[in-house]
């Protein structure tokens, strides 16, 4: 898979059907971007599970905090990594010990290993790199829109409502993206 660059429907699809997020190096800070992703996704109604070994057993925004995936006691849809791109093999690695494995695993911005993604996809989970969900899911909605930003998505489309907070949600039909 070409990692420089995906369509709306590769990223709306996975928005769409993941509903459990773990957070890989989640941060209490409230001024750190890991914070701002949870918050916003939480709004959004997913469930976001905060892992940070420094945090464990502490809650962040509410959510209680492990040490590693495995110490998580659900399910996992996606992991999404506020980590350096040189720790991402290691939570590949963990991630491809779960059993279920996880839909997606999802790299921050400025976060890339072409070798672990590699890795993950042989074992069909998606991957995206160098993005952040937080944006894509303003993106999509048109939230982005509402300061100014070009989404580069138009359309003719009524939104969709979903639950969260000021939220238009993404569309029902990942197609609608391209109109």
């Amino acid at each position: 898979m070409n990692h420089d660059q995906y369509d709306n429907s590769y990223i709306s699809g996975i928005l769409h059907s993941v509903r459990t997020i773990a957070v890989v190096g989640a941060s209490a800070n409230d001024v750190r971007p890991s914070y701002f992703v949870m918050k916003y996704m939480l709004d959004k109604g997913y469930r976001v599970i905060p892992v940070n070994p420094g945090q464990a057993g502490r809650e962040i925004l509410g959510q209680m905090t492990y040490t590693r995936l495995s110490d998580i006691p659900e399910p996992i849809d996606m992991v999404d990594v506020f980590r350096a791109s040189d720790a991402v093999p290691g939570i590949v690695d963990e991630a491809l010990a779960l059993n279920p494995l996880p839909k997606v695993i999802w790299m921050q911005l400025t976060v890339r290993h072409d070798e672990a993604a590699a890795r993950a996809e042989a074992a069909g989970i998606k991957v995206v790199m160098n993005r952040c969900p937080k944006i894509e899911y303003a993106r999509l909605s048109g939230e982005i829109g509402w300061n100014g930003v070009n989404s580069g998505v138009l359309s003719s489309r009524k939104p969709v409502m979903r639950a969260g907070f000021q939220s238009f949600g993404l569309r029902a039909d990942p197609k609608a993206d391209s109109d």
